[in-house]
């Protein structure tokens, strides 16, 4: 099997462990990997039931299809984000229930759980929001994913970055669960947040912790 037939395979069965866990459903929600000097990218308005490794589309970071049918309407930011960021391998997005919910509140995540550092900072933000498919929606979500690893789409969803398809699907996983945990302690009263202090000693382990890896 080539690299591209692996990453064809990989990209499929990420796109349907997205739905197995409950991040997407129908035609909602995207993936890419990089692939050569460009990307593979899920196809456009095709039920995850139906693709197949053959389904992913390749493309150039530019935008041009070099095989395939359509790429997802959301091909813009996959580009962008892959151009704009080098140690970037692949690039998930989702409607999954909760950080959808707050980004229809236009609702950042602060520091409520030692665990959004592993997003890359002391929150997730959350970028206004765009039409789908359109430039603006690719340069908003660039903003809001700087220095991070995931942030949420105003009153449409979620993006999480991976160095591979793996890591990108972990930390979509944890985001949701983040963003699920800060709309219960919402209900129950007033969240008391993390020190910018006590978010940076966090982040500082998890250094550690790689470089013992």
């Amino acid at each position: 099997m080539s690299d591209e037939q692996a990453l064809r395979a990989a990209l499929l069965d990420v796109s349907r462990r997205m739905v197995e866990l409950g991040l997407n459903r129908g035609t909602a929600g995207n993936a890419s990997v990089r692939c050569r000097e460009g990307v593979l990218l899920t196809p456009s308005a095709v039920p995850v039931a139906e693709m197949s490794p053959a389904s992913m589309v390749r493309m150039t970071l530019d935008g041009t299809v070099q095989q395939g049918g359509r790429p997802s309407s959301e091909w813009r930011f996959h580009c962008d984000i892959f151009k704009a960021r080098p140690e970037i391998g692949a690039v998930l997005h989702m409607h999954s229930p909760f950080a959808t919910t707050l980004a229809c509140l236009r609702r950042e995540v602060p520091a409520v759980h030692y665990m959004i550092a592993l997003a890359g900072g002391d929150s997730i933000r959350c970028a206004p929001y765009s039409v789908f498919g359109e430039q603006q929606l690719s340069d908003d979500a660039l903003e809001a994913l700087q220095g991070r690893k995931a942030c949420l789409l105003g009153n449409h969803g979620m993006i999480a970055l991976g160095s591979d398809l793996d890591e990108a699907l972990a930390v979509a996983q944890e985001v949701e669960f983040l963003c699920e945990l800060y709309w219960r302690t919402l209900q129950a009263g007033v969240p008391q947040l993390l020190t910018t202090q006590q978010m940076h000693a966090v982040k500082q382990k998890f250094v550690d912790y790689k470089k013992r890896d």
